[in-house]
């Protein structure tokens, strides 16, 4: 923050923060979508790609942050949290304003992935410490598996063009957004994701203040205010994105956030630093 905060700015900049969110999110949205439909690309691959790196980039800032200042319980904290708020909270949240749709290819490929790397983190986390060749591990594993997921799609989409025609129909049929130029689609992305960035840490920010003014401990901060804060981008673009029709993009920025959090920010933060971890986190 270039200011100091107290309790009153602290206060003025979370509604601040949200708005810019909500905001950022529907350029994201709205850019991603005519970028995927403009070159012919599946929703879900944006979803699992650009929107998840993009939405995922305030848990990857803030896990590394936290690392550098010897806070792993943070930082392990932050991913443990935000992966149960992009489910539980925001698939939750989507579910509830309308019924979201999902591929069967995602239920038997990109699902079982997300959790079987959730259950990686249980071996590598078991001495309560991270090293560095732990952290390249889960780094391979992340190119391993986004670049899996993409091939798989495209081959798909390939090898069923009736399908694919079908896909293209639904596309069509959802709520439609003006024609313009590639290039302002692609400004929308980038301001979309700056936005994301920004509204985020003014949101998490504040809220981290205000929960160290009432006497919350950095672990606890970490699984709650920063997990769910940072999690805001992964709502705010989801729920967008169903509220527009767009489901495959909804749930692909889920589940690849996810895959995202667990194995690019632990590894990424273990690259730059090796930490410690509290025994809670495997109990």
């Amino acid at each position: 923050m270039p200011f100091e905060l107290n309790m009153v700015t602290a206060l003025l900049l979370f509604p601040v923060g949200l708005a810019i969110l909500i905001k950022a999110a529907d350029l994201l949205v709205d850019g991603s979508v005519a970028i995927a439909e403009k070159f012919g690309i599946s929703h879900l691959i944006i979803g699992l790609t650009v929107v998840a790196m993009g939405t995922s980039a305030p848990e990857v800032a803030a896990s590394i942050s936290a690392t550098l200042k010897g806070s792993g319980d943070m930082a392990i904290g932050n991913v443990y949290g935000s992966n149960i708020a992009n489910l539980a909270l925001v698939g939750g949240i989507c579910a509830m304003i309308r019924p979201i749709s999902v591929k069967l290819t995602m239920l038997r490929r990109e699902m079982p992935a997300m959790l079987i790397v959730a259950l990686i983190l249980f071996p590598v986390l078991y001495n309560l410490h991270l090293s560095l060749g732990e952290s390249l591990f889960l780094l391979a594993l992340f190119v391993l598996i986004i670049s899996s997921s993409v091939y798989f799609a495209l081959k798909d989409a390939k090898a069923s063009p009736l399908l694919d025609g079908k896909i293209k129909e639904q596309i069509h049929q959802t709520k439609p957004h003006p024609k313009r130029p590639i290039y302002m689609s692609a400004i929308f992305v980038v301001i979309g994701l700056v936005g994301l960035k920004f509204g985020a840490d003014f949101t998490v920010e504040s809220a981290s203040f205000i929960g160290a003014r009432v006497g919350l401990s950095p672990a606890v901060i970490g699984l709650t205010i920063v997990s769910v804060g940072t999690s805001l981008p992964e709502l705010m673009t989801s729920l967008i994105a169903a509220l527009k029709g767009h489901d495959d993009l909804s749930i692909g920025n889920l589940v690849g956030s996810n895959i995202f959090n667990t194995l690019l920010v632990v590894g990424a933060a273990g690259s730059i630093k090796s930490f410690s971890v509290n025994p809670r986190f495997i109990g």
